[in-house]
């Protein structure tokens, strides 16, 4: 079976733990989370970095952060996952959802304007695939408004916008490594806090409330409960196992990029049976994940039965967050066809560091002749 996805093993990671463990200090905030902390500000200069169990709790991190509550608006796209409106949702807000670009899955920035609102507290973007969206014209917006900007970045480290990576341009980014994602720990997360007056409240909402961090660092006599908070930080086993990754970062993108490229060389020439991601000047990409556009659902269905009897493991995504069964009767009834359009006729291929080249070509093989017969 040619799996679609298969979460590449460090050898570093299983010493890193052990070291980990040996030191009798395996609970947050120990040498491996600050290793973790120490290599995104140095790589990225992400300066205030916390890690979380997964990118879900760093997005309803920043929820606690910007205070949202009933009655308070977030604008986001509908072709996203669940969690980036499950964290505002449960803070009370209501979820204005935007549709997606005519060319790509990313949110539709020109339709954001018309959302605004006094209500309105926050916009939220996804970078699907690693694909980042136009952050030029959402930071004039997010200025204009006076309004929070947060960038969810699951699918996107090591993504570029021009000069800058992904993840820096908003208030808040959040990042995901879950193990369907470039660098993975199993599960977890990381929240970037690029709008410094939330560092301080991140520290304490990220210990349960408490000033414990201070307490540690020998600022205060005892540590209390002093804000609303939860339990967000991340074992330092799990951050061990993370920073192996994290230190063969360059090696893992080479090969998923490699791969990312040899898909759109083997299929570039066959617009006519189906499109694949736009590669855009000024846009460096991460090989997250390579996705074809078919033109029809029942297409899409017969051509992953055919790579399915093949071996091969396509995946479909997703469906729409405005039509999902919770929040259908919430959604103002705006029509978002382009972002239906993407949830029908998406179809992922396979994409990770332990397939080679000939892998590849016998997929691409496979699809042109789903076609050409």
């Amino acid at each position: 079976m040619y799996k679609f996805n298969k979460p590449f093993i460090v050898d570093k990671s299983f010493s890193n733990i052990k070291q980990a463990v040996t030191r009798f200090n395996i609970s947050g905030d120990g040498i491996f989370t600050q290793k973790c902390n120490d290599f995104f500000k140095k790589k990225y200069k992400f300066s205030n970095n916390f890690l979380t169990p997964s990118c879900t709790a760093a997005l309803e991190m920043i929820a606690l952060l910007i205070n949202i509550k009933p009655g308070d608006e977030v604008i986001m796209p509908t072709y996203t996952f669940v969690s980036c409106a499950n964290a505002f949702v449960l803070r009370g807000a209501t979820i204005r959802f935007v549709d997606s670009n005519q060319n790509e899955p990313n949110i539709d920035v020109s339709k954001i304007e018309p959302l605004i609102n006094k209500k309105t507290k926050a916009i939220l973007v996804v970078h699907y695939a690693g694909l980042p969206c136009d952050m030029d014209e959402l930071s004039r917006i997010q200025k204009k408004h006076s309004l929070m900007l947060i960038e969810d970045c699951a699918h996107s480290i090591d993504s570029y916008f021009k000069t800058k990576p992904l993840g820096s341009f908003g208030d808040f980014s959040t990042f995901s490594f879950h193990d369907t994602k470039n660098i993975t720990c199993g599960e977890g997360g990381l929240l970037v806090i690029n709008n410094k007056k939330y560092c301080k409240r991140a520290e304490i909402i990220r210990e349960k409330g408490t000033d414990r961090s201070a307490f540690f660092r020998g600022e205060v006599k005892k540590y209390s409960w002093i804000d609303i908070g939860s339990s967000f930080l991340t074992s330092d086993i799990t951050a061990a196992y993370l920073y192996g990754q994290l230190a063969n970062l360059d090696s893992i993108q080479s090969k998923r990029i490699t791969i990312f490229n040899r898909y759109t060389d083997n299929l570039k020439n066959y617009s006519k049976y189906f499109k694949i991601p736009e590669i855009i000047l000024g846009k460096k990409y991460n090989g997250h994940m390579f996705y074809i556009l078919l033109k029809t659902k029942k297409q899409r269905s017969e051509l992953n039965k055919h790579l399915k009897d093949k071996k091969i493991q396509a995946v479909s995504h997703y469906i729409l967050l405005h039509n999902s069964k919770f929040y259908k009767g919430k959604h103002d009834g705006r029509s978002c066809d382009n972002a239906e359009l993407f949830s029908r006729r998406i179809l992922r291929l396979p994409l990770h560091p332990y397939l080679k080249i000939k892998d590849i070509d016998y997929i691409c093989k496979n699809i042109l002749n789903f076609f050409e017969s």
